[in-house]
């Protein structure tokens, strides 16, 4: 969940989707009930050389070589860095001290971060945020790429939300996602995708940002059964002039209020592993989409 929202409505444009990878196809369907691993190793790359040149024998006196083993297809994500923001941290509510400390956001002052939200029933928003990350990024490794998280598990405090922003700036993304979900009125569904304002440091990532949220929208839309937020945005979009995720990124990026906690239908779904999976596998997709456009 975010701070105070400001609504500045734009124009944004529906993309098509691609085809779903291997790894997007099983996170849609839910296969297999194994967390993806915690461990922030990197995937060992998966480019294949080729093999060296025979010199070619006589056919007159030597019998036909055996023909070469195909290569492995190279991955859709191969030699790509993906950055993922899990918003807020398990144990934020324990070091207030820290947590409200005023940080520049690009354009005003704003606490380093704050606790989240949470479901009636106590499900916090920053556990459903790491879970969905872990996903996600067992997805992006299993089609080739780098990924870099802006906290390493649930049990921590922080880091502050400018510091997130200059840890995905300084990893070499092309692409990055802030994930988080809402805590509106009772009685509001759906999620909404949260687009950066141009204000200085994001200039050069503006258009493309825009263009993420179209693709993360259309997949949303596409592969799970989370509808258009029906009390914030328009169309599932908002831009936001005051977070400084969004104001201090050099990064295309977008942030994703992936439902309401507050509503009774949108807890049961956020709540549940199989919707975490599927959410998981329409944010992989909509990177593709970009991606590979």
């Amino acid at each position: 969940m975010t701070g105070t929202r400001r609504a500045r409505w734009g124009r944004w444009r529906l993309l098509p989707a691609v085809a779903c990878p291997a790894a997007l196809a099983c996170l849609l369907a839910a296969c297999g009930s194994q967390q993806p691993a915690s461990s922030g190793t990197r995937a060992a790359g998966d480019a294949v050389a080729s093999p060296a040149a025979l010199r070619s024998p006589d056919p007159a006196t030597s019998s036909p070589a055996p023909s070469p083993k195909p290569t492995a297809a190279a991955k859709p994500l191969a030699g790509i860095t993906v950055g993922i923001d899990p918003g807020h941290n398990g144990l934020n509510g324990t070091d207030p001290g820290f947590i409200n400390h005023l940080i520049w956001n690009g354009r005003e002052n704003e606490t380093c971060d704050t606790t989240g939200t949470q479901t009636a029933g106590g499900y916090t928003e920053a556990r459903y945020n790491f879970n969905v990350a872990r996903y996600l990024r067992a997805a992006l490794r299993a089609d080739g790429a780098h990924v870099v998280m802006t906290r390493p598990d649930n049990n921590g405090v922080g880091p502050c939300v400018d510091r997130r922003a200059q840890i995905l700036n300084h990893s070499g993304a092309q692409v990055a996602i802030d994930i988080h979900a809402d805590g509106g009125p009772a009685w509001g569904r759906g999620f909404t995708v949260l687009e950066p304002v141009a204000d200085g440091p994001n200039d050069q990532v503006i258009g493309s940002s825009e263009r993420f949220g179209a693709d993360v929208r259309a997949a949303l839309l596409a592969h799970t059964s989370m509808p258009e937020s029906d009390y914030y945005g328009s169309h599932g979009i908002q831009f936001r002039n005051d977070l400084a995720g969004l104001n201090l990124t050099t990064v295309p990026k977008v942030l994703i209020e992936s439902g309401n906690m507050v509503n009774a239908t949108d807890a049961a779904m956020l709540t549940s592993p199989r919707f975490q999976r599927q959410f998981a596998a329409a944010l992989l997709a909509a990177i593709l989409t970009f991606l590979h456009k």
